[in-house]
């Protein structure tokens, strides 16, 4: 029996896939920039095809901080960036995803209806930024309101997700058994395989509404369009 429904954060309660790629290319052209005006440089084809193995790999590492990103990517180019001018970028990053960022319409509704039945927690990744309170959950108090338990994995020496700690913490917190839980999230890797190997009951989900090229992978696992669709709980797990 199904006593705990545990969300990603974002791409699962909210949209923020256009403030992403339109902060990433403004910050890429920043550090092309920076990076053509002091010394010979490459093309910007060959620039991006670097910068996006670099952001793949610290990802793939499960390390999101944009600032230890950048300062890889001029040690390429034999540069040492500006650190007041990468905090500048990042700031200016995290504004641009905020500004694009919106909650799904279904979104407050099904967290409404599921506290009525189950336990409702969140697991979110740190975004790496120095200053903790900065997660951009905390710009969302009308989403906070509906989780009992709230991780940010990643901060304060918890490994990020896919580790199994923060799944296990969170189960810890709220009194449920793996079996128990579903975990509903966006992030093939990070979210449904890190929950899996949890021992918890992923759901992937893939928003009708987000851009985005889906990893093509053959699994069992349950895939929905819309988080109301999490309102028939039982019969999307049978």
């Amino acid at each position: 029996m199904i006593k705990a429904v545990i969300f990603d954060f974002g791409q699962t309660l909210v949209d923020s896939a256009g403030g992403f790629r339109a902060a990433e290319k403004e910050v890429q052209g920043k550090i092309f920039s920076d990076l053509s005006s002091a010394s010979e440089i490459e093309s910007w084809e060959s620039f991006l095809d670097n910068y996006r193995l670099v952001r793949k790999r610290f990802h793939d590492s499960s390390i999101f901080s944009r600032i230890v990103i950048w300062r890889e990517i001029y040690r390429r180019y034999n540069r040492v960036p500006d650190p007041d001018l990468l905090e500048n970028w990042e700031n200016s990053y995290w504004e641009r995803v905020k500004t694009e960022t919106a909650i799904f319409p279904e979104t407050k509704q099904v967290l409404r209806k599921l506290v009525a039945d189950y336990r409702v927690a969140l697991i979110t990744n740190t975004q790496g930024q120095r200053n903790t309170e900065k997660h951009r959950l905390n710009q969302y108090p009308e989403l906070e309101q509906f989780f009992e338990v709230i991780i940010v994995a990643g901060e304060g020496g918890m490994a990020p997700k896919p580790d199994p700690e923060p799944f296990r913490l969170c189960l810890e917190d709220l009194g449920v058994a793996p079996k128990e839980a579903v975990y509903v999230g966006d992030d093939w890797r990070i979210d449904i395989c890190g929950a899996k190997n949890a021992g918890l009951k992923p759901i992937w989900l893939k928003h009708h509404s987000v851009r985005r090229n889906w990893p093509q992978v053959k699994t069992s696992v349950p895939i929905i369009t819309r988080l109301d669709q999490l309102l028939d709980l039982e019969d999307i797990l049978a």
